[in-house]
């Protein structure tokens, strides 16, 4: 699996596997267990999904090391202070049963029952993340749906910058600005939902496209993604898409091709604004 050099020195495999919606039990294990053996080496997921104890289970009794997964999970807006954070950061090693994980984010920067304090918030939850990464229960720490104001409100006090910051990115939606502010901090940018959450399959444009590179409009969209440098995080609990979307790094789009998908916004799902939601 190809990697890119998070901030902090730490590799990231350029593909992930998403777990959102991704129901506990039986689905969410044989889906992760799947995308294991497809060759997924990432595997993302978040304690307000439910299904951390699944994905572990999966995990641990699949055939790769946990030395070469690459696990993501995230900080739900409920933990927002320092205590709290300390508290959901050991609850998903528990729930994970993993010493460690790779990646840790601040879920959303906004949450609907701080919206008078949230950058304190932030800042309270960020000192606990810092704190567990230098005791070596998490590798690399970063941030979910950030905006460039509350990457600036974070940075005011945040001793270790993020390395990530995870958003919603399709070609429905490719959050230019927040990409481009995310370079300047030389912040990786993960793509959640690459697919719009199916939203934008039937686009003949990506249909077309798919035609002539002898792929499906899934595999177009999760290749634009890499090749805009995004890190996509595409989520299937059918075992053939499982496989068909890692099945992305024989073929490249041309520039034209690039240029066409770019043209796209907003044919499907577009992401939702973290300052104006009721969670």
């Amino acid at each position: 699996m190809k990697t890119i050099k998070l901030n902090d020195g730490h590799l990231m495999p350029v593909i992930g596997f998403g777990t959102w919606q991704t129901p506990d039990g039986k689905v969410a294990y044989e889906s992760v267990k799947n995308a294991l053996d497809a060759g997924y080496t990432h595997i993302d997921t978040a304690f307000v999904y439910g299904n951390e104890k699944s994905v572990g289970k999966a995990i641990k009794d699949s055939k790769v090391a946990r030395s070469d997964i690459f696990l993501t999970t995230k900080l739900w807006n409920t933990h927002h202070s320092y205590e709290l954070a300390k508290e959901a950061i050991a609850t998903s090693l528990k729930n994970l049963d993993t010493d460690y994980l790779d990646l840790y984010l601040i879920h959303w920067p906004n949450p609907v029952n701080m919206r008078d304090s949230w950058e304190k918030g932030n800042a309270e939850a960020w000192r606990a993340m810092e704190e567990a990464k230098e005791a070596g229960l998490i590798r690399s720490i970063g941030i979910s749906n950030f905006h460039p104001h509350h990457i600036d409100a974070l940075l005011k006090t945040a001793v270790v910058r993020p390395a990530v910051n995870q958003v919603y990115a399709s070609p429905s939606d490719p959050q230019t600005e927040i990409k481009d502010y995310n370079s300047k901090f030389n912040i990786v940018t993960q793509a959640y939902s690459p697919l719009g959450t199916g939203t934008i399959l039937d686009n003949d444009v990506l249909k077309d496209i798919a035609q002539r590179n002898n792929k499906t409009v899934a595999q177009v969209a999760i290749r634009w993604s890499i090749q805009k440098g995004y890190v996509p995080l595409p989520k299937s609990v059918t075992k053939s898409r499982i496989y068909e979307n890692i099945d992305v790094f024989d073929f490249e789009l041309s520039d034209n091709d690039m240029a066409l998908i770019d043209t796209l916004r907003g044919i499907g799902k577009e992401g939702l604004d973290p300052d104006n939601l009721d969670f």
